[in-house]
């Protein structure tokens, strides 16, 4: 028998179990149990106050509506979700290409950051439906640039921050060594930036669905095409409050799950060298 094989097997199923144990209880179980304490407690004050279910539906008949009307609800949170991505995708390659910019010259910088914060201060519901109306040929196209304007600025000014606090010694090392404004970009900028721009993704995909969800709203494009917003919309209007906490907890759920997938990117690319994302092992 292969002693040295099954002690090698017991110590990295130790490990496996440990981290595992970890992760579960921390990560898990502490936010599982809140979320199910309230939902008990939401069912027990509808229950308690014999409240209609046009004031406030109880969890149970909200799963139910969920249940019964998934179709046409997932098929219009697909909508959103394609404007989310979309705009996302635009945010990310525009941000990172202009937050570069900024970078390699501070004219630039100083000369267009401060449109860069006016974009952001200014409302979206004021200026959707100017957007809507310059593109009433192509909605699709107008809800997404209406999200990419919610999407685009943290991805700009985490970016650049990021791009801006390399560490002076080793910019000045490269100096030293005569190295080209695009070698310090690729070998010591970018690199240094990865941790700002990471968490500017993890704002940005959140910003992105309530972008997108605000558009829908201001636009109230109806029938086969609609999105999320617009059923939840018409579920308030006719007073099917169950429907319409039914759509919210989906356009919820995905922006939860829009933050664990950018996260959990985040993770992977930082855990092996940044401190922000190593586990403490004790």
């Amino acid at each position: 028998m292969n002693w040295k094989f099954l002690k090698m097997l017991f110590i990295r199923r130790y490990k496996l179990q440990k981290i595992s144990k970890k992760v579960i209880s921390a990560d898990i179980y502490a936010p599982l149990a809140i979320g199910i304490l309230a939902l008990v407690l939401w069912d027990i004050v509808v229950r308690v106050n014999h409240l209609p279910p046009y004031i406030l539906p109880g969890p149970i008949l909200v799963f139910q509506t969920l249940i019964r009307d998934w179709n046409d609800l997932f098929s219009s949170l697909l909508i959103t979700l394609q404007i989310t991505v979309f705009a996302f995708i635009a945010a990310v390659i525009s941000g990172l290409l202009i937050a570069i910019l900024f970078t390699q010259s501070k004219w630039i910088e100083r000369s267009l950051y401060p449109y860069a914060v006016i974009l952001q201060t200014t409302p979206i519901v004021a200026i959707a439906p100017l957007i809507i109306l310059w593109l009433k040929n192509n909605t699709f196209a107008a809800l997404v640039v209406c999200a990419w304007i919610v999407a685009f600025f943290p991805i700009v000014s985490n970016t650049t921050l990021g791009l801006n606090s390399v560490d002076r010694n080793l910019l000045n090392l490269f100096q030293l060594y005569k190295a080209s404004r695009w070698q310090t970009l690729l070998y010591l900028r970018l690199p240094s930036a990865m941790p700002y721009f990471l968490g500017g993704l993890k704002i940005s995909g959140g910003l992105a669905l309530i972008g997108a969800v605000v558009a829908e709203f201001v636009a109230g494009t109806g029938g086969a095409n609609s999105g999320i917003a617009y059923r939840i919309l018409i579920s308030s209007y006719n007073l099917q409050i169950p429907r319409m906490f039914a759509a919210l907890f989906l356009t919820t759920g995905s922006g939860v799950l829009i933050f664990v997938s950018l996260s959990t990117l985040s993770d992977l690319i930082l855990r092996k060298w940044h401190e922000s994302a190593m586990k403490d092992e004790k």
